[in-house]
């Protein structure tokens, strides 16, 4: 070939300055660039050898060498694949991207910085010249008679190409570090780099240090492989010693037999993995292989709770590994890792227009080669192919759990206090996933025992089924009926739930007594969660322990029973406490030991909650206090303290005794404010020397 000298084919006078901004804060992304560019070739190489259209040596093996020199400032690429002709150099290192460099430079001078732009238009090779003054290629290419190709340019709209000397297939790669740049010539800065974005690349990478001292090792003879250069053979004579045996007798004997090895080169090992886990048949894979990965992956010893392996061919191409990390206290971090990658190649963390958002919670790795190398993220979130992926990982996730469920119900109860919030997350984001794990959402019960919506149902189912004979034996002993007919009911079933056990004990002992139950939710997350469940299932609603009062904690009366009662004691404590508008309702409940108890309206609560949580994200603007819960004072009439106040309404003590009634009220369902709790405990004193009088 003769010697040639020409400007590139690009339509502005310097393309280079808007090369140099791409993904500034990500300069050494271009480790990533000329790498993945040199796997390509080996790929292409194989698959034309398969195809019968190329010849590889019997020891041919795939590789890219990476070698830093700081004394010269270079950094060079080599791979052993396809190569190139003086014309294929032409095409694509000359013309960059023909005709779309229009359209680049139009789209991109103007916001290099803002997208992930290297690659559009086959320009990953040019990513070199963010970090080199000088770049030089030399090629040859898998054909027959092909001839060597040397290309230079030093960052200009200028090269030189001409014959070259390089005598094996493939092609090399030389960057002359600008000074700006130098740190990537250092051998332990390369090595960080490579294993950040080749960690699993499918060809071996080597990386070594030029006019490093050789290295060297021992080996077995045995192991010796034909492409080891040994240096010497290492002998070690036998060791005896003096021994006294069975008959007393001293006799020398051998402790450690002669042992030659072999003194080599030091083998050179790869930075990455060619065959990483999520590639393997997940039948092929131990949990010791999952759980070291995970280890070696996120750089986290604590064991993960379980894992999930994606592997589909149909309609689209995706493997990967998504792991359930351990979270310790509430106080860990739950921000997850996901590392997407095209092929092996690693592209960024946790992008969210590819992971369902509730997913990015977890670790993990998706490997998607339909996906393109560099991704904007204005170009994903218009992308219905990544809505599709985002889709399938959500729903293989669901798969995954409601199957543990259904067969692994007590290792999935033994997770479940460290998933839910995964979960619960996850329904709230996503209706589909929702709708897949409605019959798989676990409950906690105050007996600490898990139950799902459909056992939550059975069990009311039961326990109604119990009350209905229980009142049709009472109908028939007292000849008055079970029910008033015509008398409209909710029927919907309730769902009684805890946020505090603590605080909320006293209604807890309430309900054990009679055989009632409830499930504890006290994350901040249930409150949202409950309300979507109800909005999207019509036969249950969720009722806080203390918002109601339900019939079975009750005896049975009628309002014109216990109507003397409630008009006379509700008229005392709202003078007692100063408040007209406060409800008071009298029942005879079935503990004779509880004086009084506060309910809140399950739905003034409910808004009162949401809007604190919108106060406390920063999110304010609304007075909680503005959505007060409705709340009512119910007064146990079968309690003697509720007697005395009644019958002795008109006494001197009565609203010193009202105001004490109503705190210890208050206080089995929140605590006091500080104002309240000093004159709770001032009255308490005052109520101890009335009794020690």
């Amino acid at each position: 070939m003769s010697n040639k000298h020409g400007s590139l084919s690009i339509s502005s006078d310097n393309i280079f300055p808007i090369i140099k901004k791409w993904m500034y804060s990500d300069h050494d992304i271009f480790y990533r660039e000329l790498i993945s560019n040199g796997c390509d070739a080996i790929t292409k190489l194989k698959k034309l050898e398969m195809m019968g259209e190329a010849a590889l040596p019997a020891d041919y093996k795939p590789q890219i060498q990476v070698i830093v020199d700081p004394d010269a400032k270079t950094l060079t690429f080599t791979d052993n694949g396809l190569g190139m002709t003086a014309d294929e150099v032409e095409e694509y290192i000359n013309q960059i991207a023909f005709s779309g460099a229009t359209d680049f430079l139009e789209k991109y001078k103007d916001k290099a910085s803002e997208d992930q732009i290297i690659g559009h238009f086959g320009l990953g090779f040019y990513s070199a010249f963010m970090v080199a003054d000088e770049v030089h290629i030399d090629t040859l290419s898998y054909k027959d008679g092909a001839t060597a190709v040397h290309w230079e340019c030093d960052g200009g709209t200028e090269y030189d190409m001409t014959e070259g000397d390089k005598a094996e297939v493939g092609t090399k790669i030389t960057l002359f570090l600008n000074e700006d740049a130098l740190e990537f010539a250092n051998e332990y800065r390369a090595k960080e780099v490579i294993e950040k974005y080749c960690s699993f690349m499918p060809t071996p990478i080597y990386l070594s240090k030029a006019n490093a001292e050789p290295e060297y090792e021992t080996i077995d003879p045995a192991d010796k492989l034909d492409t080891d250069t040994v240096i010497e053979t290492v002998v070690e004579e036998a060791k005896t010693e003096e021994k006294t045996n069975e008959n007393g007798e001293k006799e020398v004997v051998e402790v450690s037999p002669r042992t030659e090895k072999l003194k080599i080169v030091k083998r050179p090992v790869p930075l990455n993995d060619t065959n990483p886990l999520w590639t393997k048949n997940p039948n092929d894979c131990t949990d010791e292989e999952y759980k070291a990965f995970y280890r070696k992956v996120f750089m986290d010893y604590k064991e993960p709770l379980f894992w999930i392996h994606l592997n589909m061919d149909y309609p689209f191409n995706l493997k990967g590994i998504l792991y359930f990390p351990k979270i310790n206290t509430e106080y860990d971090s739950i921000e997850g890792t996901i590392k997407l990658y095209n092929n092996q190649v690693f592209i960024a963390d946790n992008i969210k227009e590819v992971i369902p958002e509730f997913l990015m919670l977890l670790k993990g790795v998706i490997d998607c080669p339909d996906l393109p190398l560099n991704v904007s993220r204005s170009a994903l979130q218009n992308d219905g192919f990544v809505k599709k992926i985002s889709d399938y990982i959500s729903k293989k996730v669901a798969d995954k759990l409601s199957g543990m469920c259904k067969t692994e119900k007590e290792n999935y109860e033994k997770y479940w206090d460290d998933i839910s919030p995964f979960i619960k997350f996850g329904c709230l984001k996503d209706t589909k996933f929702c709708d897949k794990m409605n019959d798989y959402i676990l409950f906690k019960d105050i007996n600490d025992k898990y139950m799902t919506l459909p056992e939550l149902m059975k069990e009311d189912d039961e326990k109604k089924a119990e009350e209905k004979d229980a009142s049709t034996d009472t109908a028939e002993n007292t000849d008055k009926p079970a029910e008033d007919a015509g008398e409209e009911k909710d029927t919907r079933k309730t769902i009684y739930y805890v946020t505090d056990k603590v605080q909320q004990g006293q209604y807890i002992n309430l309900f054990k007594e009679q055989g009632m139950n409830a499930v504890i939710l006290d994350h901040n997350i249930d409150t949202s969660f409950i309300t979507q469940l109800e909005q999207r299932n019509e036969k249950f609603r969720f009722m806080r322990i203390d918002a109601d009062l339900t019939e079975s904690l009750k005896e049975e009366t009628s309002e014109e029973e216990l109507k003397a009662e409630t008009d006379a004691l509700t008229e005392t404590f709202r003078k007692a406490l100063n408040n007209d508008k406060l409800n008071v309702k009298v029942e005879k409940l079935k503990n004779e030991n509880i004086s009084s108890v506060i309910t809140l309206s399950e739905e003034g609560r409910r808004m009162q909650d949401m809007m604190r949580m919108y106060a406390a994200g920063g999110m304010g603007g609304m007075d909680p206090s503005m959505f007060a819960a409705d709340q009512t004072l119910t007064l146990n009439a079968n309690h003697a303290l509720v007697k005395y106040i009644f019958e002795h309404k008109d006494s001197e003590n009565i609203p010193m005794f009202c105001e004490q009634l109503y705190d210890l009220a208050v206080l089995s369902n929140q605590p006091l404010s500080v104002d309240a709790m000093s004159k709770f405990v001032a009255r308490s004193n005052q109520i101890m020397l009335l009794l020690a009088k």
